[in-house]
């Protein structure tokens, strides 16, 4: 990588965290390319390996595929192939970190493992379960099936242990880069995507976002509002913003009710940012 002379006085340190560390991905769906996308804001250079068949997040959401491996090297490989395999290799020869996302015995067959450790490099492993159920095939509906985010028959809006395991992945490279950095143990981090999706169902599980719970229509401050033509959100947890809201729009559940029926959702936006209160029209998925 091309330096440039930095004036006399200045700080001498990257810009970007990462800049001068490659990144080798062979990590498709989404949690894998959420990652590695973050980890190229950062500054990294990434590589992404994919099989003949390519990503199946390309096929489903193509726009998405595309705004996540921006500025990326892609490279179509097929591991089982010694001729690809041998590039693989090459890749690895300047790679600092691996990022996968197979099942363990994949890996192995593989001999990721192996290469991994000949060459010391740092590897994040996202997987779906971990110990005996380590081999358990699983995708984010059924992470958050098993730890109570779901409400059926709705499908979820949002991937809450796929977004979660990435961000977990991130913090994951970077441990792993600097325990590698430092000669030190865990530069190999494994991330597992049930245990995020575990730790998202807290706020569930403690009762803030159970029925009738503080963040979930407990509190009149803080819920969904029908307005004249849509709906607003309003979040008005601390005093302050509660009591403002209370000033100015009403104090019990039944007094907003009335007052955010009574005007377009926009009016009440608008009113929120005049007031400093977090009052949002809900809009639909995509912006809408």
């Amino acid at each position: 990588m091309e330096q440039t002379e930095q004036p006399e006085g200045s700080d001498p340190r990257p810009r970007d965290p990462l800049s001068g560390t490659t990144v080798v991905t062979l990590a498709v769906n989404l949690p894998g390319p959420l990652a590695a996308a973050r980890l190229a804001t950062l500054g990294a250079a990434v590589v992404k390996v994919e099989p003949p068949q390519g990503d199946p997040l390309k096929a489903g959401a193509p726009a998405w595929y595309r705004e996540l491996v921006a500025g990326q090297e892609i490279v179509t490989l097929d591991l089982k192939d010694p001729a690809d395999r041998a590039r693989f290799e090459k890749l690895l020869v300047r790679a600092d970190l691996l990022l996968t996302a197979h099942r363990p015995s994949a890996l192995v067959r593989l001999g990721i493992p192996e290469a991994v450790r000949l060459r010391g490099l740092a590897h994040v492993e996202i997987v779906g379960h971990d110990g005996d159920g380590a081999e358990r095939p699983g995708h984010d509906l059924t992470y958050q099936a098993a730890h109570g985010t779901l409400s059926p028959p709705a499908m979820p809006l949002v991937p809450i242990a796929d977004l979660l395991g990435a961000e977990r992945a991130v913090a994951a490279a970077l441990l792993a880069l600097r325990a590698r950095d430092h000669g030190t143990e865990g530069r190999h981090v494994r991330v597992v995507l049930d245990e995020a999706a575990h730790d998202a169902a807290a706020a569930a599980r403690f009762g803030l976002t159970s029925r009738g719970g503080p963040l979930a229509g407990g509190l009149p401050g803080y819920g969904i509002y029908p307005t004249a033509d849509g709906f607003v959100a309003v979040a008005a947890l601390e005093p302050v913003f509660a009591e403002r809201l209370a000033a100015h729009i009403g104090r019990t559940q039944e007094e907003l009710e009335l007052r955010f029926a009574s005007e377009p959702a926009a009016h009440w936006e608008r009113l929120g940012e005049e007031l400093d209160l977090p009052i949002v029209r809900v809009r639909q998925p995509g912006g809408g």
